[in-house]
């Protein structure tokens, strides 16, 4: 089943804790169906001293978010999306807000 957002689209986040933070998607995680957008859902994660990092660190990086929990951004607002066959056989991604196509699919004529 072909998925509403890709890597490098700009998205809203429409649920949790993070609701309402736009942001790019970093990447797609296949294994349950999450995507990672830069600045939402901010993890903290402590690293141990090691003697390349004799203070030890504090990592703050994005965890994945469900991708039924993020939407695709037109004007600033979120949009579903549409998937349109043209004459020539391509498909692409439009904005049901709009009708602004968003990206063409890999993979078509």
């Amino acid at each position: 089943m072909p998925r509403h957002v890709r890597k490098g689209d700009t998205v809203i986040v429409t649920k949790g804790a993070s609701k309402g933070i736009v942001g790019e998607i970093l990447r797609v995680v296949d294994e349950g169906e999450r995507v990672v957008v830069k600045g939402a859902n901010i993890r903290t994660k402590h690293l141990k001293k090691t003697q390349s990092r004799p203070q030890g660190t504090i990592l703050k990086e994005e965890g994945p978010i469900h991708i039924s929990n993020v939407s695709p951004v037109v004007d600033g607002k979120p949009s579903r999306v549409r998937f349109v066959s043209k004459p020539d056989g391509s498909k692409s991604r439009v904005a049901a807000r709009g009708g602004k196509e968003l990206h063409k699919l890999r993979g078509s004529k």
